[in-house]
């Protein structure tokens, strides 16, 4: 398992828990940071207590919908009820969450080396299968004192090394540039209102000359004294590359409700940022005797940004493909990965990458969002779009995202 972020932890868990052999390798050492606004939705908190986390979780910071804030309007929106979600998210930070996960995989019978990373495929053979990862141990770190790099056979190996994958690039995978790609920068802020039951979205960021830019800011309350302030960005804003995110999200918290008390004398350090890979615009995905999974496949969701959810879903989905080709000893089983990512989210990934490209066009941005703040039921609607949490019972994802936002613009006034 290359990476021990959400996908590889959760791919680890599910492969150890069926009785698998499973080396999990993490470059650094848990717990550490990692960038991320840190909201768990509740399609995360779902996998998450499939893990068998639900205990763990309730030590940290629930929340029950979000608060849409634009154009002088704002709206609570309560998460939807769901017959297989549940109706809350969490607010927990990386460190506190990945560490979670890992020690889950760990417990199920994985094997994890931390310090350790894979530094690129040991042999590709003629036919594209690798026979193992070269592993690079920061000093001091290798098991029983061993040398510091070594070579790993293995049947299977699952990429996981996140949205900048060098393992991923090592075995050909390349991002389509067609595709979107979000940048997002965030920070943490001492506040007085760090345990609200919302988590907030701004969706009229604007630039320093007060042009409303495609893309959100956010404020998350952590609950431990804390929040995560943050700014993403769509690629599909033809400016967006001119776009200093430093600069935004200095706009950005000096513009926010003064009540949030996010001013410099606050601040937990300087914010960190990175560009992100959407709609599985990387791949291919699967090879011979590996796939590749979360960020590293590009598996953020368009829509919102959200990547950790998917992340849990296509590690566990890796991992069944996995465990068959381990049990049927035929690596054409691993296919099965990659027909489960189309029929669960090529449809509805198709849709949010047609919606991100109507919303690069800041006039347009403005006019669907500002119509949208006027009507509840529609912005409840988009929510459950943009959440992926649909109900089955409800129209497909792409019809119901292609009439929310055929209605949205039907209805904005012209500018």
């Amino acid at each position: 398992m290359v990476g021990g972020g959400p996908a590889g932890a959760a791919c680890a868990y599910w492969l150890a828990d069926a009785g698998h052999d499973v080396l999990l390798l993490e470059k650094k050492r848990y717990p550490r940071e990692k960038t991320c606004g840190d909201g768990l939705t509740p399609r995360s908190v779902k996998q998450l207590h499939d893990l068998g986390l639900q205990e763990d979780l309730a030590g940290h910071h629930r929340f029950g919908g979000l608060r849409s804030i634009a154009f002088g309007r704002t709206l609570e929106l309560e998460w939807p009820s769901h017959p297989d979600f549940p109706s809350f998210g969490y607010v927990v930070t990386r460190k506190d969450l990945d560490h979670l996960v890992a020690q889950r995989a760990v417990k199920a019978g994985a094997t994890l080396w931390e310090e350790a990373e894979a530094t690129a495929p040991a042999t590709i053979t003629s036919d594209g299968r690798l026979t193992g990862v070269v592993v690079k141990h920061k000093t001091g770190s290798a098991p029983s004192g061993g040398p510091e790099n070594v070579e790993v056979a293995a049947r299977y190996v699952v990429v996981a090394d996140g949205a900048n994958s060098r393992f991923g690039r090592a075995m050909g995978t390349s991002r389509n540039k067609a595709y979107p790609m979000g940048m997002a920068i965030r920070g943490y802020y001492e506040s007085p209102r760090h345990d609200e039951r919302w988590i907030e979205s701004h969706l009229d960021i604007r630039d320093r000359r007060g042009n409303v830019l495609p893309g959100y800011g956010w404020i998350f309350p952590v609950g431990d004294g804390r929040v995560n302030v943050g700014v993403g960005l769509l690629s599909t804003f033809n400016q967006w590359k001119d776009v200093n995110t430093s600069h935004l999200m200095d706009a950005f918290a000096h513009h926010a409700p003064a009540s949030w008390g996010i001013r410099e004398d606050t601040s937990c350090g300087p914010p960190t940022g990175g560009r992100l890979p959407m709609a599985f615009s990387v791949g291919p995905r699967v090879g011979p005797n590996h796939v590749v999974i979360g960020d590293a496949g590009a598996g953020i969701n368009p829509f919102n940004g959200e990547g950790i959810a998917y992340a849990y879903e296509t590690g566990r989905m890796a991992a069944e493909a996995v465990g068959t080709a381990l049990d049927g000893g035929d690596g054409a089983a691993l296919l099965e990965y990659e027909r489960r990512l189309q029929e669960n989210y090529g449809l509805y990934y198709r849709v949010a990458r047609a919606f991100v490209h109507v919303i690069g066009r800041p006039q347009l941005m403005r006019a669907l969002v500002s119509t949208g703040m006027r009507s509840r039921s529609l912005m409840e609607w988009m929510l459950r779009i943009m959440a992926n949490l649909l109900r089955p019972d409800e129209l497909g994802p792409a019809e119901a995202a292609y009439k929310a936002v055929a209605a949205m613009a039907r209805l904005a006034p012209a500018r």
